[in-house]
């Protein structure tokens, strides 16, 4: 590989840390803005679901504008997005009639550049010319998880020795990176995507593909087996060891990021070595044993054992159905990677409902919700099964 790629694939690697930072700095500020503005908890609530909501519209949107502005000028305006958003909650909140309105024009702003981040950063590294891109894949959606732990650890440790009434400056601190690799993107080359003489397949085209279908039923799952567990990890925890909220929120949804990045960077590391198909079949198993262990175990700290392993065993699913993707549909372009990052981003909107809405019709029990969130790891091993079918007949 040349070595002005390498550049390329550090700033994506980087675009995943400004998504980690977008999607994770402001639950951290929820409590903070609850005594501070008096913002009651079902308005602070639909700032997660705008934040996702609109990020799934910008996966969809994003089919019609990327290819004709470009990767560079797409990947720009995703980091001038996030950057902005991250510095207006600095000050809009105390400029707006209600302080709400100030923080929900910058959850949308920096929301726009978190959806246009998970179309693009993939596809840019699918296209630098490297050998072996499962495991460049795998490295590159662990940073993802290591955004999210330095986020949440970094941000707690700031609290702490400074106040959380600079959180402020914490934000400003954390709108450099976006800044900072806003200008990696003007100078790293990006390959296209596709070679010049050929076109990508349109919508209609994807939609009469019946592989198609599994591969969007691999990333659904993939993104439900993860953010089944995930985002319930430190309501687990606090709930069935009976530690405090900061303390749960370190054994929780941490222990998971790490354990979930752990695995990406593995594979990353030794992917050349491994069969991909094999190594997912693998930790489908590996995830329904989770799921099982989480939900059953006796024991509590059994319990949260089985959310560690959860996290080492959905490491690979959503990177690796992104490269078995692109293999098996090479012609796919922009369009494909949009909506596999739909399907993912649907996958870990849905995964959390239903295990939480299981939960509630059996007494607000989340052992029972989990354990119905088994039927997500089954589903992704049943598509994988499909999917290396059809290849072989093929």
């Amino acid at each position: 590989m040349k070595e002005n790629y390498n550049k390329t694939i550090y700033a994506c690697f980087v675009g995943y840390i400004v998504q980690a930072i977008v999607n994770n700095f402001i639950p951290l500020l929820f409590l903070t803005f609850q005594k501070s503005y008096g913002i009651p908890l079902s308005q602070i609530t639909l700032l997660v679901t705008l934040n996702f909501g609109l990020q799934l519209a910008i996966d969809l949107i994003s089919i019609s504008f990327v290819d004709r502005i470009g990767y560079r000028a797409s990947a720009v305006l995703a980091h001038v997005f996030a950057a902005v958003g991250l510095l207006c909650l600095t000050i809009l909140p105390d400029l707006t009639p209600e302080p709400f309105i100030g923080i929900l024009i910058s959850v949308i702003i920096y929301a726009v550049g978190g959806g246009l981040l998970e179309v693009l950063v993939s596809p840019i590294v699918e296209a630098c010319p490297t050998d072996n891109k499962e495991k460049t894949m795998s490295l590159l959606h662990s940073f993802y998880c290591w955004g999210h732990v330095a986020v949440v650890l970094f941000s707690t440790l700031f609290f702490h020795f400074a106040g959380i009434e600079h959180w402020r400056i914490m934000a400003i601190i954390w709108a450099l990176v976006p800044i900072l690799n806003t200008i990696a993107f003007l100078k790293v080359p990006i390959a296209p995507l596709i070679a010049e003489e050929d076109t990508g397949l349109t919508i209609g085209e994807l939609f009469r593909n019946k592989l198609f279908w599994v591969l969007m039923l691999l990333m659904l799952c993939s993104g439900a087996s993860e953010q089944g567990v995930s985002q319930w990890a430190s309501t687990f925890a606090e709930k069935r060891l009976s530690i405090s909220k900061t303390i749960s929120d370190l054994a929780g949804p941490m222990f998971f990021a790490i354990m979930m990045g752990t695995s990406r960077a593995v594979y990353g590391k030794f992917g050349e070595r491994i069969d991909l198909h094999k190594f997912m079949v693998m930790s489908c198993l590996l995830c329904t044993a989770s799921y099982l262990l989480t939900s059953l175990a006796p024991s509590p700290v059994l319990s949260l054992v089985g959310c560690g392993i959860c996290g080492l065993s959905v490491g690979i699913m959503w990177p690796g159905s992104f490269s078995i993707a692109s293999a098996s549909i090479p012609k796919g372009g922009t369009t494909l990677f949009a909506l596999l990052a739909l399907a993912g981003d649907l996958g870990c909107s849905g995964g959390p409902a239903v295990v939480g809405f299981a939960a509630s019709a059996f007494g607000d029990n989340l052992r029972n919700g989990i354990l119905i969130g088994t039927i997500f790891p089954v589903l992704l091993l049943l598509g994988l099964l499909m999917q290396k079918k059809r290849a072989q007949t093929s």
